[in-house]
């Protein structure tokens, strides 16, 4: 599994999965747990994870989303 998105933002992050996976993808959520440990205060950025070999479509479709979204 190799990460196509980081980000502090559980929302945003629960939204690009359910993308990817909608698409297809083998996606999850890396560092759910560290996060909490931490205490939530967004020190450890969560990361969208997908199989190596779906690493450059994945990445194209979390851009398009974003872009299309939320003007990013």
């Amino acid at each position: 599994m190799k990460a196509v998105y980081k980000s502090n933002d559980p929302v945003e992050l629960g939204w690009l999965l359910s993308v990817l996976q909608d698409a297809g993808f083998d996606a999850v959520i890396l560092d759910q747990h560290m996060s909490v440990l931490e205490g939530s205060i967004g020190a450890i950025p969560r990361r969208l994870a997908v199989p190596s070999q779906d690493v450059p479509a994945a990445r194209r479709l979390v851009e398009q989303a974003l872009h299309t979204v939320v003007g990013k």
